[in-house]
């Protein structure tokens, strides 16, 4: 039997807005091109989205364009959202994002991807690209999220 490879990354940062506010954005995949790099287009309502729905991405890997069909796996407003895929380049992809809220009204938002059961080890190179992709969606998801609540 083949030993299992996993991959974990969680990435947080503090945003200038209600907990709702931070989750209602994350969990609407429409926003995904808004600050992921490699998401381009989506198939999805534009909302946030419940659990048991389900929602296409088309993704730009490293070697080429990918279709990834997402689905739903929980939702607890405003505080935890969860949904999951799979390819054959990287086996299950889990996606958490939860928020706490703070007790000068702003948010803790983490965003953590899994992979439990890779068919291959994550490269030095790809794990650094990820994290350095990582680091830039949270800054776009703080800017974009705070720039909304400046409108309100």
């Amino acid at each position: 039997m083949a030993e299992k490879i996993t991959s974990h990354f969680s990435h947080e940062i503090i945003i200038d807005a209600p907990a709702g506010a931070v989750l209602d954005y994350v969990s609407n995949p429409n926003s995904w091109p808004e600050w992921i790099a490699a998401s381009h287009e989506m198939d999805s309502p534009d909302r946030p989205l419940e659990e048991g729905d389900t929602f296409i991405e088309q993704w730009q890997t490293r070697t080429g364009p990918a279709q990834l069909r997402w689905k739903v796996t929980k939702r607890e407003h405003p505080y935890v959202w969860k949904c999951e895929t799979s390819t054959p380049f990287t086996g299950p992809i889990l996606i958490t994002y939860k928020v706490v809220s703070l007790d000068d009204g702003r948010s803790l938002y983490t965003r953590i991807v899994s992979n439990p059961d890779r068919p291959k080890p994550i490269t030095e190179a790809a794990n650094k690209a990820m994290n350095e992709e990582a680091a830039l969606s949270l800054a776009n998801i703080k800017a974009n999220v705070e720039a909304r609540q400046a409108q309100k």
